[in-house]
């Protein structure tokens, strides 16, 4: 195997510098060895001008980056920054991905490959060595997860494998003509949604808000509203839990519908959200002037 491409050491120093290294601290070392193992991948086969190195390690997005490469050598700081910033974000795409909770235990399994419980040869064989900082890492994150959901499906289901191009596995439909019930199904669960957002309490309300509409943290909530953030978590989850029961209380009681229907129209939001607006929808209950990531520290 031939060496990584050499990053010039004035040009390491520099990014070493803009980015957030030294917050966690990561050593220049270190860094250095993310920045070349990064080149080396994307160059592989060829070696490449120091214009073409220069050009490409500026694109990188170092300060993800840098907290990645702080993570896989474990530094406490750098992970605990990484759970309580990311992991709501994690749980986003999760929910996402499967609205009915299958994919959350997936997200929760690859902490421990990120934080590398094994190691090899002394070195900890943590999953960020594979996050190479061309993408942010919030877009890598959901990409693994995405992939490992995939995986998951096709290991259950061997004998109905996927579509080669790997697209979302919600949905298991043989060619057919579109759902003419579709339209009634998104339309009847966008007001049994606004219905039951409309019925919970103002500060339920406005944790959703935050969290969904406005992308902020836990502990960021948690400090708007003086809560822990493990009780702002445990309130979106009851808050999750309310809207789901009301909504399918709603599709039964006032639209007659039966399981198989209600199923569907869940579907049916998830492939078709229509004009669907979740910040709209929780009331615009979110100050933009007063939110978490416009505060001072």
């Amino acid at each position: 195997m031939s060496p990584s491409p050499r990053v010039a050491p004035a040009l390491v120093t520099r990014l070493h510098q803009q980015s957030s290294a030294a917050r966690w601290p990561l050593s220049l070392d270190a860094f250095h060895a993310a920045l070349s193992a990064s080149v080396g991948h994307a160059f592989s086969g060829r070696t490449p001008t120091s214009s073409e190195i220069d050009r490409y390690v500026s694109s990188l997005h170092i300060d993800d980056l840098a907290l990645a490469c702080a993570c896989a050598a474990g530094q406490e700081s750098a992970w605990d920054h990484f759970v309580r910033e990311y992991r709501p974000a994690l749980y986003r795409a999760a929910d996402a991905i499967d609205p009915t909770g299958g994919a959350r235990e997936i997200a929760d399994a690859l902490y421990g490959d990120l934080f590398g419980l094994q190691e090899r040869e002394g070195v900890r064989q943590s999953l960020f060595r594979y996050f190479h900082g061309r993408s942010s890492l919030a877009t890598w994150l959901r990409a693994v997860l995405s992939q490992r959901y995939v995986d998951r499906v096709r290991a259950g289901r061997r004998l109905d494998p996927l579509p080669d191009d790997d697209a979302p596995p919600i949905v298991h439909t043989k060619d057919r003509a579109p759902d003419p019930e579709r339209p009634r199904f998104v339309a009847v669960m966008q007001s049994a949604l606004a219905a039951a957002v409309a019925a919970l309490a103002p500060r339920d309300r406005l944790r959703l808000g935050w969290y969904y509409a406005q992308d902020l943290t836990l502990a960021q909530i948690g400090k708007l509203l003086k809560e822990h953030e493990a009780t702002v978590s445990r309130h979106l989850t009851r808050t999750r839990r309310a809207i789901r029961d009301a909504v399918d209380a709603s599709l039964r009681e006032q639209h007659g519908l039966d399981d198989r229907a209600i199923h569907e129209c869940f579907q049916s939001l998830v492939a078709d959200a229509g004009p669907l607006d979740l910040e709209t929808l929780v009331g615009g209950g979110v100050d933009r002037k007063n939110d978490g990531r416009n505060r001072s520290s």
